[in-house]
C-alpha cells in the first residue's frame, strides 16, 4: 500500500540549507536559514575551506557573493515551498545589477545573508540580496532568477 501523504519536514528554524535547496556540497555555500518573513529572509554562510572558492590565502573570491546571495533566495523560496507542502524545485540565476561589492570574505566568517523578492512573474522573480560580515555589508545586488 503506498502512502500519498506529502512528507512532513521540520521546519522550525534556524532551518538547514540543505534541506531547502538543491544544491549540494561543495557547490552549496550557504548553511542555515534562520529568519523568515513570507517573501524575505536571512541565511547564514559559513566560509570554509572546503568552498571551492576560497584561494590559498583563505580569501573568498568576490563572484561567490552572487552565487550566495542566489542560494540565499532560493533557500527562502524552498522554505516557503515546503511549508505549503510544495517540493523544493530547481532555479536558474539568468541576470545580476547593481552589484556592489564592499569587501572581503575570509576563511571562517560568518556571513549573514539576506535576501527579499522584490517581485514575481511568471517563473521569474527579481530578488535583492545583501551580505553582511557583523555590520559591515560586504555585498548587494539584485537578482534576476527564473523558477520553471
Amino acid at each position: 500500500m503506498m502512502n500519498n501523504e506529502p512528507i512532513k519536514y521540520d521546519l522550525s528554524l534556524p532551518c538547514e540549507a540543505e534541506l531547502l535547496v538543491p544544491h549540494r556540497r561543495p557547490i552549496r555555500m550557504i548553511d542555515r536559514l534562520v529568519e523568515f518573513n513570507g517573501t524575505s529572509g536571512v541565511v547564514e554562510a559559513l566560509v570554509s575551506s572546503g568552498n571551492l572558492l576560497v584561494g590559498e590565502d583563505g580569501t573568498l573570491d568576490s563572484i561567490a557573493f552572487v552565487e550566495i546571495m542566489a542560494q540565499a533566495y532560493a533557500a527562502i523560496k524552498g522554505y516557503y515551498d515546503l511549508s505549503n507542502s510544495i517540493p523544493v524545485k530547481k532555479g536558474f540565476l539568468v541576470a545580476v545589477k547593481h552589484l556592489e561589492i564592499n569587501g572581503e570574505a575570509y576563511l571562517r566568517d560568518l556571513l549573514k545573508v539576506k535576501a527579499s523578492t522584490i517581485s514575481e512573474v511568471g517563473g521569474f522573480a527579481i530578488a535583492e540580496g545583501t551580505i553582511m560580515r557583523a555590520e559591515e555589508v560586504l555585498a548587494s545586488a539584485s537578482l534576476t532568477l527564473w523558477v520553471p
